[in-house]
């Protein structure tokens, strides 16, 4: 068999010898794989470089030697990083005499100051790759030190490559000390180099909240884009809580918090209810954001549920007869904020998403089960409230089983189920099969008669449907519209969604280009995220958008799809004479017209990256999501993966 191995390989021309092994070395491991270090070569990469950066002087804050960060988006496309704190060490190091340990920690993967030691006792660094991996990732960095008196200066260019020894080249100004980072993404890694303010604006914020008394200033000083921001939270996660909450009705004023501290790791709480039914739970792991969880919210939801059963119980409003209230009826409403802190953190992957040790779940558990049991006990009509809102959830979750029984009954009854407007497609294989979703039924016409009748189908709806980030899921099932999108999509619901059964891989909101549209394009958005997640997450929701004017140029027509599209238009044709026709909807295009736009190369390009779209229903999603943090930065950050954006 091993003789036929080896034959085979000849015919081809391949071998398997030691000379094909492969050794990558330095920084060649992140500039090969780029993706295995930041995640993704997108917008969500390009912004983990800053987070490294950060991340770094935050480490020197949670150490107590850093109170002023100043992160500055500079006017050349570069981003500059400044801390006050120690300053990296700039003296040779013990094993390599001829390199600084600077030089070694921007050159070396898994060099740095978190593997043992003194120099940190908590950091959100692990790997000790997060600077070196922005290096490795750049056309340039230069590296500025002030330590013991001195400024040193070192610079990086072409992913890494040292221009020079690390230089001192005079006194450091006011004898200060911290370190700068600047550094200018390599744009053949990057699908593209442009920083967003606001993506980065509200991770600085988050860091503020987490760091009581840290000052974090933002610059952006890109021309056309200038701003400055300053964030400084005294009050720590308490004031976090209060922020997320501010744009919702808290169920009380008060915001409970709570923190212990052991020998290796620590753990503070704050927690808030709101009138919402949407549970909002952030957890941090030595600052880094666990978006994922780990065993620090699991220990937390457990004794969560404990302490809400036991002091329901011992009050008498849940008799012995009835069933406990489960977490999910407790957590419905509740804002959350989870910090800990521990000297060896154990992350899954370099983007730390999830947080896996074991012991700091003990200790969350201990802390809420007894400090929490004892604002319970302090705090009565606050306790009482918690109680009666759970106990209305866990009512209104019974309800809402009961209707989807029904609704299963009613589809096995029903053959397909398919709502009775849906002009579905002749496709039966969901990969080709699209799904647009329309403004009433004069747009469905229009997109009816535009469609290919084979892969494209038309699910016309009524107006605005349900905000369901102010219904429970049994008045949500209730409504005829929301009935229909989970008919035509034909997967379920919540938690009994399948992904394996959507019937269409492109589920797409085709809204109008006016204000109507932007509220129902967030609604639908905001449906599709609270209850169907994994379609969301798993890229096969799309928005499109037809355009808002057309006009003449000689005998062709543009379509031009919004007022900034025309001003650009008049900017380039200032001698046009033609009149612009306002197209507000599908509505008041026929199908040759709505046709037309597939084939305009202008229209091509609707969103490049998954952001601008969005962000047209972002004074919408204040008014309708109640500024729910975590809906704008899913739907308005730069994530294009989750939600793409259809050429049309």
């Amino acid at each position: 068999m091993a003789l036929k191995t080896e034959q085979a390989a000849a015919s081809a021309g391949t071998t398997y010898e030691a000379g094909d092994i492969t050794v990558l070395e330095g920084l060649d491991p992140v500039r090969k794989r780029p993706g295995m270090y930041i995640g993704s070569t997108g917008p969500s990469g390009l912004h983990h470089l800053v987070w490294e950066v950060v991340d770094n002087a935050v480490d020197e804050a949670m150490a107590g030697y850093c109170t002023e960060i100043d992160v500055t988006l500079l006017p050349d496309g570069g981003v500059r990083v400044v801390d006050n704190g120690r300053g990296i060490p700039t003296g040779p190091h013990p094993q390599y005499p001829d390199s600084s340990a600077a030089e070694l920690v921007l050159t070396t993967l898994h060099a740095g100051g978190k593997f043992g030691g003194s120099g940190y006792k908590v950091s959100g660094g692990l790997h000790g790759v997060g600077v070196s991996v922005v290096n490795a990732l750049s056309t340039r960095l230069v590296l500025e030190i002030d330590r013991n008196g001195d400024h040193y200066v070192m610079e990086f260019v072409d992913g890494g490559r040292p221009t020079g020894k690390l230089q001192v080249t005079g006194p450091s100004p006011g004898n200060r000390t911290g370190t700068s980072v600047a550094f200018w993404p390599d744009p053949t890694i990057f699908d593209e180099i442009e920083f967003r303010a606001q993506t980065v604006v509200e991770r600085l914020q988050i860091m503020a909240f987490l760091n009581k008394g840290l000052e974090i200033r933002f610059v952006d000083a890109r021309p056309g884009h200038e701003q400055r921001q300053s964030f400084r939270h005294p009050g720590g996660i308490v004031d976090y809580v209060r922020h997320l909450n501010a744009a919702k009705e808290a169920l009380f004023r008060k915001v409970a918090s709570f923190e212990q501290v052991e020998e290796t790791q620590e753990v503070e709480i704050a927690l808030q209810w709101n009138t919402g039914f949407h549970e909002s739970i952030h957890s941090f792991a030595n600052g880094i954001s666990t978006i994922e969880g780990g065993m620090h919210e699991e220990g937390f939801k457990k004794a969560l549920t404990n302490v809400a059963n036991k002091y329901a119980r011992a009050k008498g409003t849940l008799k012995e007869k009835d069933e406990n209230l489960l977490g999910e009826d407790i957590r419905e409403g509740l804002t959350a904020i989870i910090s800990v802190r521990l000297q060896d953190p154990q992350f899954e992957g370099q983007t730390k998403a999830k947080l896996g040790n074991v012991p700091i779940r003990s200790l969350v558990e201990k802390a809420t089960n007894e400090k929490l049991a004892e604002w319970f006990e302090e705090n009565p009509r606050e306790a009482n409230q918690i109680i009666q809102k759970a106990t209305l959830a866990a009512r209104a979750r019974m309800a809402a089983r009961q209707a989807r029984d029904l609704t299963r009954r009613k589809s096995a009854l029903d053959g397909a189920g398919l709502p009775g407007k849906l002009v579905d497609c002749s496709s039966r294989d969901p990969r080709e099969s699209e799904l647009f979703i329309v403004e009433g039924n004069s747009a469905g016409g229009s997109a009816k008669d535009a469609r290919n009748p084979r892969a494209q189908a038309i699910l016309p709806i009524r107006g605005k449907i349900l905000n369901v980030e102010r219904a429970r899921i049994d008045k949500m099932l209730k409504n005829a519209e929301i009935q229909a999108l989970i008919s035509a999509i034909g997967a379920g619901l919540a938690d009994d969604f399948d992904i394996e059964k959507i019937r269409y891989h492109k589920v797409i909101i085709l809204a109008d280009a006016d204000v109507d549209g932007s509220h129902i394009r967030t609604l639908l958005l905001t449906f599709f995220f609270r209850q169907m997640k994994p379609l969301v997450e798993g890229g096969f929701v799309y928005v499109a958008q037809p355009p808002l004017y057309s006009t003449l140029v000689g005998k062709e027509k543009h379509y031009l799809k919004d007022d900034q599209a025309k001003a650009a238009f008049l900017a380039e044709h200032p001698n046009h004479k033609a009149d612009f026709q306002r197209l507000k909807g599908l509505g008041e295009m026929d199908f040759s017209e709505l046709r037309d736009t597939t084939m305009d190369p202008a229209l091509r390009s609707l969103l490049q990256v998954g952001v601008e779209q969005a962000a047209l229903a972002d004074e919408v999603c204040s008014v309708l999501m109640g500024e729910d943090v975590e809906l704008r930065r899913h739907f308005i950050q730069t994530n294009a993966k989750d939600v793409r954006f259809l050429d049309i």
